[in-house]
């Protein structure tokens, strides 16, 4: 089934995406409501405070308009930490297609044409798929520590990818 990647905010975005963070992260990891409210009300926050051409939010939808992925940069503080990668997420349907890839290489380049030094973002151990996908568009782990900010204690990891790493993908 062919997914068409947009730009910007459409309505139910925000509970489509949550739910997806939601149903993947409770069945993987066992996150429950402290991740779930965490999701949603960061992403509400986000969007309200949405610059466009500086921040993005990008959907994978099917041609009946159902979401299926989400990716977005945050670049609030892009001149200090960098860029912020964000709600990163393909459905059960999608995984292993290269929709990810497609979504991750869509926000990457959004930074790069921007010419932001530095792209981050928050995950943890565990995720190896998501993890070779990262390291395969010039991300580095450059912190990991035992955190609970999710609802429950796992090995948070912090990921970097510098603008010397532009091009840098497979």
């Amino acid at each position: 089934m062919p997914y068409e990647i947009t730009e910007g905010y459409v309505p139910g975005c925000i509970g489509r995406v949550v739910s997806l963070h939601a149903a993947y992260y409770s069945r993987e990891v066992g996150f429950g409501l402290p991740f779930e409210a965490r999701v949603a009300g960061e992403m509400a926050a986000f969007l309200q405070r949405l610059r466009t051409g500086r921040d993005g939010l990008w959907l994978a939808r099917d041609e009946a308009g159902e979401i299926h992925g989400s990716i977005a940069i945050d670049a609030m503080h892009a001149d200090g930490e960098g860029a912020h990668l964000r709600w990163f997420i393909c459905s059960d349907a999608t995984r292993g297609s290269g929709l990810g890839r497609q979504l991750l290489a869509r926000a990457i380049a959004h930074c790069d044409a921007l010419g932001f030094a530095r792209i981050h973002l928050h995950t943890f151990a565990g995720l190896d798929a998501a993890r070779h996908l990262y390291e395969s568009h010039g991300f580095r782990l450059i912190q990991e520590q035992a955190g609970e900010q999710w609802g429950r204690v796992v090995n948070e990891q912090r990921f970097e990818r510098d603008a010397a790493m532009r091009g840098h993908s497979h």
